[in-house]
């Protein structure tokens, strides 16, 4: 079982930056794909990014490549989101997430979720 905390959600004006950490508990997070997913109002939820166990590799959505950055400490049981250069069409709920077996951008093979963190970016 693996249970995730997402942190470091605000308001931002366009063109700035945050970061967000989703902190698990659970003695296995270090085998599993990290995801991070958004939902904004009224739409599906989406695919935003994901890193392999390893930390090695990485998979972007084309809407934040170049601009997103997910990174992981497993010694700290922590996966981060950096966003740069951040848009309006950004704003949305970012959810952290959990895959034991997979690496994928699909949202319905992550087994685990956060409560999600709100990211406002104003025009």
């Amino acid at each position: 079982q693996v249970q995730l905390v997402e942190s470091g959600g605000g308001l931002v004006q366009a063109g700035g930056s945050l970061r967000l950490s989703c902190a698990a508990s659970g003695r296995t997070f270090s085998t599993y794909t990290m995801g991070w997913f958004r939902q904004a109002p009224g739409k599906e939820r989406e695919f935003v990014a994901a890193i392999r166990w390893t930390g090695i590799s990485t998979l972007y959505a084309d809407s934040v490549k170049g601009r997103f950055t997910i990174s992981r400490d497993n010694a700290k049981n922590t996966v981060y989101l950096q966003m740069n250069s951040l848009k309006p069409e950004d704003t949305a709920i970012y959810y952290c997430a959990a895959d034991p077996t997979k690496f994928s951008t699909s949202r319905y093979t992550y087994d685990y979720w956060g409560q999600g963190t709100q990211v406002t970016v104003s025009s």
